[in-house]
């Protein structure tokens, strides 16, 4: 059986307020003519379908336009995706019925009652059944009434919930299972502060989202979404795919592409990369000003300008943009460029939860975990 890994589509996304319609559009297209070349059995979105929570009325276009194509292109493959962090999970989680009818599996909102599981789509080939488990982004607050809460009543980790929650699933290991999920998996041992983030992901403070990578080895694939850059996790076959093009200065020179993943009978499995070629390229150019004019391009830019004659100034940016039509940003060297994560001050930035710590004069470590879980959360619901 043969299926492709997607995830973080992050339609309707801004690169320092440019708007990338015409390049998601663009991708979504190319990855419409490999599943119509590959002709996978299914083909697995792992969360952070949109950009926004409500994603504008472009943004839904541009979905939509490519799910058609992808029906048109595949008429027989299973389609299944999960919510993201980024995503409204209930926008997601409707009309799963009619969908389903059409081989369409939306899954926005993770288990809510005792007797609920994780949702489950099986399908079939030579050599028997596999197993697709949709889990989607998933807080712990979310699933608070299906693993309920320690014996002193406060709430399980990120790590515990994940745990208990496919725990509770019968999982057959003699048969093939995949996961799909959107979370932050950590190899068991492993420093969340060693993985490389860009800077269009949401972090959480003191990464209090990690969870430990463990429980994906009872799966025989673990597509995963959430990282933005394309890596494996303890696994060959626990990874996660990173998105379908850069989403930030920080993704600059990432190759990108689909995961292929093949699996024959039971332990037998391969994984390929198809690589995906964007509308335009993401590039930081560094010189004086004459050896970055030469390297003028239609890619989108950051320029970093390392001598400039006072001569130079007067039409210095007019030059550039020419040279330049999807300028995203001029820096010079030796000058602070713009953090487009926190404001700049010239000073030394305190973030959010040292700002908190400093007003209430020295919290306690209750108060403290209280305060993580209270700025993550908001963090999380204003993406």
């Amino acid at each position: 059986m043969k299926f492709f890994h997607l995830s973080d589509l992050h339609v309707g996304l801004k690169l320092i307020n440019r708007d990338l319609g015409e390049d998601q559009r663009f991708i979504l297209r190319e990855i419409v003519e490999k599943a119509a070349a590959g002709k996978p059995d299914a083909i697995l979105i792992a969360g952070d379908i949109y950009d926004k929570s409500v994603p504008s009325a472009e943004a839904v276009e541009i979905f939509d336009d490519f799910i058609s194509g992808l029906r048109k292109a595949v008429p027989d493959a299973e389609i299944m995706m999960i919510s993201g962090n980024h995503d409204s999970a209930p926008r997601v989680n409707l009309f799963r019925r009619i969908l389903n009818r059409e081989r369409i599996h939306m899954i926005g909102i993770p288990p809510q009652r005792e007797e609920d599981h994780v949702e489950q789509v099986t399908l079939r080939d030579e050599y028997g059944a596999v197993h697709f488990y949709l889990l989607p982004f998933v807080r712990p607050s979310m699933v608070r009434n299906v693993i309920g809460v320690k014996e002193d009543g406060s709430g399980f980790s990120y790590d515990e919930t994940i745990h208990r929650l496919l725990d509770r699933e019968e999982i057959d290991t003699r048969e093939r299972n995949v996961l799909v999920s959107h979370q932050f998996y950590l190899p068991k041992g492993a420093d969340a502060a060693d993985v490389e983030r860009m800077d269009s992901e949401i972090l959480t403070i003191g990464n209090i989202d990690r969870v430990t990578a463990d429980v994906l080895q009872r799966f025989d694939y673990a597509a995963l979404g959430h990282i933005h850059k394309p890596m494996r996790v303890g696994s060959e076959y626990a990874r996660y795919c990173g998105t379908p093009m850069a989403c930030s200065v920080s993704e600059a020179g990432q190759q990108k592409g689909i995961v292929e993943v093949n699996l024959g009978r039971k332990g037998e499995r391969s994984v390929s990369i198809l690589p995906l070629t964007p509308l335009r390229q993401i590039r930081i150019v560094r010189g004086d000003l004459e050896e970055v004019l030469r390297q003028g391009c239609e890619d989108y830019a950051v320029v970093t300008l390392t001598d400039i004659r006072e001569a130079d100034a007067l039409d210095l940016q007019d030059r550039i943009r020419s040279a330049f039509p999807n300028l995203l940003e001029i820096r010079r060297e030796g000058l602070p460029g713009v953090d487009y994560q926190a404001e700049y001050t010239g000073e030394a930035v305190m973030d959010t939860y040292d700002l908190c710590c400093s007003f209430l004069g020295n919290p306690d470590e209750g108060e403290r975990s209280l305060l993580e879980d209270v700025i993550n959360t908001v963090g999380e619901e204003l993406p």
